[in-house]
């Protein structure tokens, strides 16, 4: 006769020493390359699993004892010093794109010259980067974290079991996701609806993110940290909290698409001291094409998470882990 066997309970503290060790392991697996700074998809990598790590630490804060070396603002601190050397990658792969594109020989020679600038400013940062990954603070963590692993400290609801308390983690970071301002740009209250501006051309849409953008660009940012602390437990949620992952994940690629555009134009303008527009007239008219077409796909999103039948269904999703 063989006797049933009670499945082992999954406990907060378990998954949050899990989630750590698996983000820990993946920042520490691109170190070496990104001292090399052989490939921009290594540095990708690294930042990618600083972030990860980060919302793991500040997500399960209530479940961890962790020291302070190993804390999310000095986490944070130093997948800054990554993600300002990440950005500048990012805006020579999208010069680079624009250089083979059809523009005039004198904007070409202009994105020459940008992409000469950005070279420059690159080797200053890339030399912060290795000066980071060498200092006490990087250090520290790295041996901190090491340690914890070995031997996990937690707080008493660590042993909670994760099911019990998970949608306690995640609804703060859902309410601060709805309650943005954000969520209201290119819109008006009318009564108790809230209306949804349309039709407005390409004009129109530039001076409301002249106006608002920086409150756009700040609900990406909470659509971020949103994601990477749902994506910490796809595996105890069904079919309907991945379309609402999904959601988030295209809401912060489209604004996130729109906020890079914004920059990339006002660091051509640093560069060349002056508005693109005398300087790189096609470029700039591509530009605001594409932050045009950013805003189309945008609104609909907007349009739907503004309902409030769609917001309780992804609370109600929230709410039942399986």
């Amino acid at each position: 006769m063989t006797l049933a066997t009670k499945p082992k309970v999954e406990t907060l503290g378990n998954y949050a020493c899990d989630a750590i060790q698996k983000h820990f392991k993946k920042t520490l697996k691109w170190e070496t390359a990104v001292k090399k700074d052989k490939d921009p998809e290594a540095l990708h990598q690294m930042r990618v699993g600083m972030r990860r790590l980060r919302s793991a630490v500040t997500g399960f804060s209530s479940a961890l004892d962790l020291p302070k070396a190993a804390s999310d603002k000095n986490i944070g601190k130093i997948a800054r010093r990554l993600g300002n050397l990440r950005d500048l990658d990012v805006l020579k792969e999208t010069l680079e794109n624009f250089e083979q594109s059809h523009l005039p020989r004198k904007e070409q020679e202009s994105l020459e010259t940008a992409l000469d600038a950005l070279a420059k400013q690159r080797e200053e940062v890339l030399a912060d980067v290795k000066s980071t990954l060498k200092d006490e603070r990087y250090k520290s963590l790295k041996q901190t974290l090491k340690d914890w692993l070995e031997e996990p400290s937690y707080q008493p609801l660590a042993s909670l079991p994760i099911q019990q308390v998970l949608p306690d983690l995640l609804l703060p970071e859902v309410s601060e996701f709805f309650l943005h301002p954000g969520w209201l740009i290119g819109s008006q209250v009318e009564g108790a609806e809230i209306v949804i501006s349309r039709n407005w051309d390409s004009q129109r849409v530039e001076q409301e993110l002249a106006t608002n953008g920086d409150t756009l660009h700040s609900l990406r940012k909470q659509a971020k940290r949103l994601r990477y602390q749902m994506e910490l437990f796809t595996d105890l949620y069904g079919e309907s909290y991945t379309v609402c992952l999904a959601d988030v994940k295209s809401i912060q690629e489209i604004l996130g698409g729109m906020q890079d555009s914004v920059v990339l134009a006002e660091w051509l303008a640093d560069v060349f001291k002056s508005e693109i527009h005398p300087e790189l007239p096609t470029l700039a008219s591509l530009l605001a094409q594409n932050r045009y077409k950013l805003w189309q796909q945008w609104q609909p999103l907007q349009q739907r998470y503004l309902k409030a039948e769609t917001r309780q269904g992804f609370h109600l999703t929230i709410m039942h882990p399986m």
